[in-house]
């Protein structure tokens, strides 16, 4: 009876430790999908927190979570981001001012001139005897800041010898078979009537060797010119025609009537010429009152200095009857005859 007791014991037994073993195996594979689960959750959570833009780059692939970027520190770089594109914006919008500001006018050297002051002023010294004339501070301050010349500041002496020519009067022929005769350069600024009605006298200046230079093409007081273009082609007009017959270009520029402002000697430099001004002159332009030779002999020998150029008009009778005593006595006086090149 024991022993079948013991028999039932031992079945009941090994039946309730298989019943412990399933329910132990039951609850462990229960718990390994919650989580499994848990863990895709917070996975799912921290992708959530990400901006669109990051989910979507990292769904096709495979990168650890621990790459992800925490949140504040991702927001901070977009901001600094922003910003600096902002501050892009910024600059760009600021370049399109200047362009547009710039484009109202025809090109920028023309917006530097539009600046730039066109108060006329009329070419003027004191004169002092065979010494250079005296020219205010401001003036020379001008001129230097557009390479613009009146006289050679030098203790040589040497002297520049220069000749208007707005209209032909019969005596440059003569002015330079002196000048041929004594070996002298001289510089001529002609017009452009000047250019079209004497083409030979013009191609004789240059066969000789001296310097034509641009006297405009009309002759306008040059600040009273008021559009860029129409002043520019006072200057690039004759000097075109120039070029057509005789392949070669001006490069020096003498204001008419010595007017000029700050504009016009920026656009005349802008252009690539030089203004040329002068140290001494008188009046000599007035054809019915010529005073003789003698006159216009002393005016000139009173006026000569180291470094000066001369400026005299062609069209007077005087001037061209001195012309041969003038450069012998200059000469005497151990003065040197050079042209503008040798400036």
């Amino acid at each position: 009876m024991a022993r079948k007791f013991f028999k039932i014991f031992i079945s009941l037994l090994t039946i309730v430790i298989m019943l412990t073993s399933c329910a132990t195996k039951n609850d462990v594979e229960m718990e390994v999908p919650r989580f499994e689960l848990e863990e895709k959750n917070s996975e799912t959570k921290e992708k959530s927190d990400l901006p669109e833009q990051k989910q979507d780059e990292r769904k096709d692939e495979d990168v650890p979570k621990d790459e992800y970027e925490p949140r504040d520190v991702y927001e901070n770089e977009q901001k600094d981001e922003y910003r600096n594109e902002k501050k892009d914006e910024q600059k760009k919008e600021q370049q399109l001012e200047t362009i547009e500001d710039v484009q109202k006018n025809d090109s920028s050297d023309n917006a530097q001139r539009n600046l730039l002051n066109n108060k006329k002023y009329g070419w003027g010294y004191k004169k002092q005897k065979n010494l250079p004339p005296i020219v205010s501070q401001a003036t020379i301050d001008l001129l230097e800041k557009y390479d613009a010349i009146y006289r050679k500041n030098t203790d040589e002496k040497v002297l520049f010898l220069t000749f208007d020519e707005g209209y032909e009067n019969g005596y440059t022929p003569v002015i330079l078979d002196v000048l041929k005769e004594h070996q002298v350069p001289a510089a001529f600024f002609i017009t452009g009537p000047y250019l079209k009605k004497n083409p030979d006298l013009v191609k004789r200046m240059v066969e000789e060797g001296h310097i034509v230079g641009n006297h405009t093409v009309n002759h306008p007081s040059m600040p009273e010119v008021l559009d860029d273009a129409k002043l520019e082609e006072e200057l690039l007009g004759l000097d075109r025609s120039f070029y057509e017959m005789f392949q070669s270009n001006m490069k020096y520029v003498r204001p008419p009537k010595g007017e000029y402002s700050e504009r016009t000697l920026a656009l005349t430099q802008s252009l690539g010429y030089k203004t040329v001004f002068w140290s001494f002159a008188y009046v000599d332009w007035d054809v019915n009152n010529q005073k003789g030779a003698d006159y216009a002999y002393q005016q000139v020998m009173d006026g000569i200095h180291n470094g000066a150029i001369l400026l005299l008009h062609a069209v007077s009778k005087d001037n061209a009857e001195a012309l041969g005593k003038i450069i012998q006595d200059a000469r005497a006086a151990g003065y040197q005859f050079k042209s503008l090149d040798e400036f």
